[in-house]
């Protein structure tokens, strides 16, 4: 990237002109169309804006759930930036804020379920769903929901099952969500988008920020990733014998030394969560989704279709 945006920075797209107004992120800008209308604008490198684009111009017409495409910018070409939508929140501000009503949960996670099924008919993988990717509008309080639309967003490492970054089973989403096949370096897909939707869920019910495979050590400490291993033991193992299927003698050997560190005492199945920590119709939800073997994972289109949404 030779060059970066700066405030007051007139961008010429395909259909608008836009005024850079604010910087959010590092590859993030808030920016005005012609029309005065809030917009972001996203730069960062070639690959993955390429993606993100192609990605939404393939299936934002086949469901209002992922974040739009708006425009791209031509002048200047570099560094390369599209214009996307922009909404009035993400989930994991929101969920701080002010924990969502059980009605506010199923909304949400309907549509981005809907989301995901839509990408993974296609064999299509998120690679990094949660709640900061999951972007809301506020509306008229009705019926127990603030919200409008929510749609999920960044797709710029959104890859299909045969592409290399799938079958090189390289290193995806942030690891606190991250599945377990993903976090042992095993092959991935569709599944992996699952259990970070299952974690995402988790963490709305419980609201204010909580993290049930959150370590006691900062991010950079050699075992973080080994202590969200033995969480993933404590809460959903233990693992199963057929990740014999699925992982190497190495892979395996570290798996047993991880059940083998967890004192029994120190197990907490989340089978045993009260009725004062979850209720009996979201405990049978999360617990048909959080299946450490990815083949037991039910599909997106299947939970769409399960009566959790209906109780």
């Amino acid at each position: 990237m030779n060059t970066l945006l700066k405030v007051g920075q007139s961008l010429q797209g395909r259909r608008s002109m836009y005024n850079v107004t604010k910087q959010l992120h590092k590859s993030v800008w808030l920016a005005r169309n012609d029309t005065g209308k809030p917009v972001l604008v996203k730069c960062t490198h070639q690959a993955r804006i390429t993606n993100e684009r192609n990605v939404l111009k393939e299936f934002q017409s086949q469901t209002n759930c992922l974040r739009r495409l708006v425009d791209e910018i031509e002048e200047p070409a570099n560094p390369p930036a599209i214009v996307l939508q922009h909404l009035d929140d993400d989930l994991s501000n929101a969920s701080a804020t002010q924990r969502l009503t059980t009605t506010e949960i199923k909304y949400v996670s309907k549509r981005i379920l809907q989301a995901l099924a839509v990408l993974h008919e296609r064999g299509y993988v998120h690679t990094d769903v949660k709640l900061d990717n999951v972007l809301v509008n506020y509306g008229s309080i009705s019926d127990g929901n603030r919200f409008t639309d929510v749609q999920l967003a960044d797709l710029g490492n959104t890859v299909h099952v045969e592409s290399k970054f799938c079958q090189d089973r390289d290193l995806i989403g942030a690891p606190l969500w991250r599945s377990p096949e993903a976090q042992l370096g095993l092959q991935w897909g569709p599944a992996t988008d699952l259990w970070s939707f299952g974690t995402l869920v988790i963490s709305l019910i419980w609201g204010k920020n909580f993290f049930i495979f959150k370590p006691n050590v900062p991010l950079e400490h050699d075992e973080y990733v080994l202590k969200i291993l033995a969480k993933y033991h404590v809460y959903f193992g233990p693992y199963p014998p057929s990740y014999s299927d699925l992982a190497d003698d190495e892979t395996l050997a570290i798996l047993s030394y991880i059940m083998d560190s967890v004192s029994p005492t120190d197990l907490r199945p989340f089978t045993n969560a009260s009725k004062k920590e979850i209720s009996t119709d979201d405990k049978e939800f999360i617990l048909r989704i959080m299946k450490l073997d990815p083949r037991d994972r039910p599909t997106a289109k299947e939970l769409l279709d399960d009566e959790w949404f209906n109780s």
